[in-house]
This record gives C-alpha cells, sequence and structure tokens, in this order.
C-alpha cells in the first residue's frame, strides 16, 4: 500500500495503487462530467479536518472553491470521518475524487506548491 499525503490540514490518504497523471486533454467532459483521457485510482481520502489540498505523487493540488469543512475543522454533513472511500481520476492538471455517496470535488495542480496551506491539530 502506498502513502500519499493528502491536507485539508496535513490529512493523509492511503491510496491502493499510485495515481497515475495523464497529459493535457483536448477534448471536452461527457455528460456524465468526468473528465476524457482518465485513469481511476481507489483511494481512502482523509476528511478529519476538512479538505483543502492534497500532495499526488509529489504534486499539489487545492480544492478548488477552497476548504471544504462544517465551519468548524470537521467533514461537512454526509461525509465519513476520518475518512471516505472513493476514487481520484486524474486528466491533465485536474484531479477528481467521487464516490459511492455522490460526493465530488475537483482539485487543480497548486504549481510551485510545497506543502499544505495550513496544518491541522
Amino acid at each position: 500500500m502506498s502513502r500519499w499525503t493528502i491536507a485539508g490540514h496535513a490529512a493523509v490518504v492511503m491510496a491502493v495503487v499510485p495515481v497515475l497523471a495523464l497529459a493535457a486533454c483536448t477534448s471536452t467532459s461527457d455528460p456524465s462530467g468526468t473528465p476524457p483521457n482518465t485513469s481511476a485510482t481507489a483511494v481512502s481520502l482523509s476528511t478529519h479536518c476538512g479538505i483543502d489540498d492534497v500532495e499526488v505523487a509529489g504534486r499539489w493540488y487545492e480544492r478548488t472553491g477552497g476548504l471544504l469543512d462544517d465551519g468548524q475543522g470537521n467533514p461537512p454533513p454526509g461525509w465519513a470521518n476520518p475518512t471516505q472511500t472513493g476514487a481520484f481520476v486524474t486528466a491533465g492538471e485536474l484531479l477528481v475524487f467521487t464516490d459511492d455517496a455522490g460526493h465530488r470535488e475537483t482539485f487543480r495542480l497548486h504549481p510551485g506548491a510545497t506543502g499544505p496551506k495550513r496544518g491541522c491539530a
């Protein structure tokens, strides 16, 4: 099992297989909203301190829309705590987390980032 860091306050993701970054997409998304030319990777996403940044294979991604939490540093209602099982799909500079509960969170590559924006106690 590989260990990836995901930080919405320095949280951890345990990946079943490494996330594979693919070349940037040149076509549009299909009607389901999944980017074309993608590869899915099963993960256990840490939600304990909310979701903000994620590090995958040494590259940092920021959640589009900023920190996702309940306003008190916990995951929002409907999210498991401390982790949510789902999958990452990568396409170019995008990383999308989806799960069987219907959650869909998009992260965009954050060039030059060397760590999370905030820590988690």
